[in-house]
């Protein structure tokens, strides 16, 4: 009994003990309880026009609760501060907006550094209009939306101004009609600007429809093709749609896309592209009366070419509408922003998976839906407003060429023969080791039993300049008595400017590719040579754009190995020139050495 005794009275002891300290410390806490700080006065705040929600606590006003304040997020603090700059009105209607004061002064410091007024951005609303620059004839038009195809618009974005973003979002929901929208798929391409991390997130979260916008997250940079690939393989809309990450839409774009997709699922879609200045943020058109479809240029670029007649003359054949509004057959598209029927997508050969970064990967395309059974139209009715900066703000993946070597690869699956144009203008492509293997796009060409490329220029891009076909001579216009050659200096071809002398490579370059057709036109693949109009000497070559119709452009003749003028009846001379001067022409002298020329092939 008395080990029990002992133990039970030790148990009361230590009780005691515990029961004590305890009421010591209670005792300490209640003297040395600072004072409660105010209660912060509760504030709503108003939800972003357009597609907010009710995201706050809601507060009761019984008198036997005591409110409590709600805990704001910091990243709610910083959208409050950035829709405060925002100025009711400023650049609606794609209306120019010119900063002034210390505003200017930080706008032209970011324009130096990413092509594009971030400061400016920030003052206009997400939600701005740009008016409606569509032809009349659009209005008119109506859409079955219980029928239409619905839409997933896939856009990718590297370390875009988080306002141009946002506009880009709320643009598409907006001028879209919310039911032929099925989502929108943010591609985050490995940003580092710290505003695209959870702060978007978080914008998304509380301002933007529930499941209208999704924002995967690469782990790495993989560049634009592979990002608008992984963009694509968690879409679920019927047609994808791909947008830049810096574009507004005209009012009713997407529909006309989504009904011409309904009628014809192998036809690749692309608005009208408007210019919105990276500067001023107008929004500009060439009005809606004409339009430019895509061609390209031999080294592998995308170029803008008019409407040629005979598209004109299909287009009255075979459209139920007026012609004005009808879809245009266009040879390549420019590949930043264009509708697609999903399945066909993935049919037809999605992307190659090999090109890397950004660039070759919209001839690919081009050539591959034409040749593999397809159409590429430009849809009047849809009308984009698109940022083009005057240079690339971030560099491509360990600062290679990846726009020459993708094209590299395209050209050698789809060009066949025409592959030793591109390699004329890119020679320094032909062996390049990063090329890789296409071996695989090879097969899916064969697969799909696509056509030619042959095919393609004569019944799709007949247009289309090639300097060794129906030509009596091309190659370097070479001087007979001298290591001189007729040269464009590298100087832009898409305007006028006078043509030069320069000592001639050991091999073809394209500033020396020149040809003399069978139509007696002196060109290269985008300049016809003119002679400047002049008084007295020196009568200067001059190349200016082409016209389509070679009877307006001026003609030459090869006789004796002397090339001359037509109209003037003078000869190409380089007597007393040199290097890097204008190239001229004089009054032809049979015994002149300086007026005798050889053409390469």
């Amino acid at each position: 009994m008395l080990p029990r005794f002992r133990s039970f009275y030790g148990k009361l002891i230590i009780f005691i003990l515990v029961a004590l300290c305890f009421i010591l410390y209670s005792k300490v806490q209640q003297n040395g309880s600072p004072e409660e700080p105010p209660v912060a006065p509760l504030v709503r705040v108003p939800a972003l026009r357009g597609h907010g929600r009710e995201r706050y606590e809601t507060y009761s006003d019984s008198e036997n609760e005591i409110a409590r304040p709600a805990t704001q997020s910091p990243y709610e603090q910083i959208i409050q501060l950035d829709l405060q700059k925002q100025k009711a009105g400023l650049g609606e209607q794609g209306v120019a907006v010119h900063l002034s004061g210390a505003a200017k002064e930080r706008g032209d410091e970011i324009y130096k550094k990413i092509a594009l007024n971030e400061e400016l951005s920030e003052q206009l609303s997400y939600n701005r209009s740009v008016g409606d620059h569509r032809n009349p004839l659009c209005a008119k038009q109506r859409f079955d939306f219980g029928s239409l195809p619905t839409a997933s618009v896939v856009i990718i974005f590297f370390n875009e101004p988080y306002s141009v973003l946002l506009r880009t979002v709320h643009s598409t929901l907006s001028t879209c009609n919310e039911k032929a929208l099925k989502e929108i798929i943010l591609v985050d391409d490995g940003s580092d600007n710290v505003e695209l991390g959870a702060k978007l997130d978080y914008y998304v979260r509380t301002r933007i429809p529930a499941g209208k916008v999704t924002i995967l997250r690469l782990k790495n940079r993989l560049g634009l093709i592979r990002a608008r690939l992984a963009g694509a393989r968690i879409a679920t809309g019927d047609v994808l749609i791909f947008l830049d990450a810096h574009c507004e839409g005209n009012i009713g774009w997407c529909e006309p896309l989504l009904q011409r997709i309904k009628e014809s699922r192998t036809s690749v879609l692309v608005p009208i592209i408007d210019v919105i200045d990276a500067n001023d943020f107008q929004y500009s058109t060439n009005g809606y009366k004409s339009f430019q479809v895509g061609g390209f240029q031999w080294n592998g670029h995308f170029d803008w070419i008019n409407l040629p007649e005979r598209e004109k003359q299909r287009q009255r054949r075979e459209c139920r509408q007026q012609r004005e509004i009808c879809p245009a057959y266009s040879p390549t598209m420019a590949g930043g922003l264009f509708a697609i029927d999903r399945r066909y997508f993935w049919e037809v050969g999605s992307y190659d998976e090999q090109m890397d970064g950004w660039g070759g990967e919209n001839l690919e395309m081009s050539f591959r839906i034409w040749q593999c059974g397809g159409t590429i139209e430009t849809i009047p009715c849809s009308r984009v407003g698109h940022v083009f900066r005057d240079f690339h703000p971030y560099k491509f993946p360990n600062d290679r060429d990846t726009h020459g070597i993708n094209t590299a690869r395209m050209a050698l699956v789809w060009m066949d023969e025409y592959i030793n144009i591109f390699f004329l203008n890119r020679p320094d492509l032909k062996f390049h080791a990063d090329i890789g293997d296409v071996t695989h796009r090879v097969m899916l060409r064969k697969k799909l039993r696509c056509k030619s490329f042959e095919w393609y220029l004569k019944n799709i891009y007949p247009e289309k300049f090639v300097p060794t076909k129906d030509v009596q001579g091309w190659g370097k216009v070479h001087a007979l008595n001298s290591n001189i050659c007729l040269d464009d200096l590298l100087q832009n071809n898409e305007k006028p400017y006078n043509a030069g002398l320069y000592p001639c490579g050991k091999v073809l370059q394209k500033s020396q590719l020149f040809s003399f057709t069978n139509t007696n036109v002196l060109r290269n693949e985008l300049s016809c040579a003119t002679v400047q109009h002049s008084e007295s000497p020196p009568y200067r070559v001059v190349m200016v754009p082409c016209m389509e119709n070679d009877e307006f452009n001026e003609h030459w003749r090869y006789e004796h190995q002397h090339i001359i003028h037509s109209n003037t009846g003078m000869c190409l001379d380089h007597q007393g020139l040199k290097s890097l001067d204008d190239a001229q022409v004089a009054p032809c002298n049979p015994h002149s050495e300086s007026q005798r020329w050889t053409i390469e092939h």
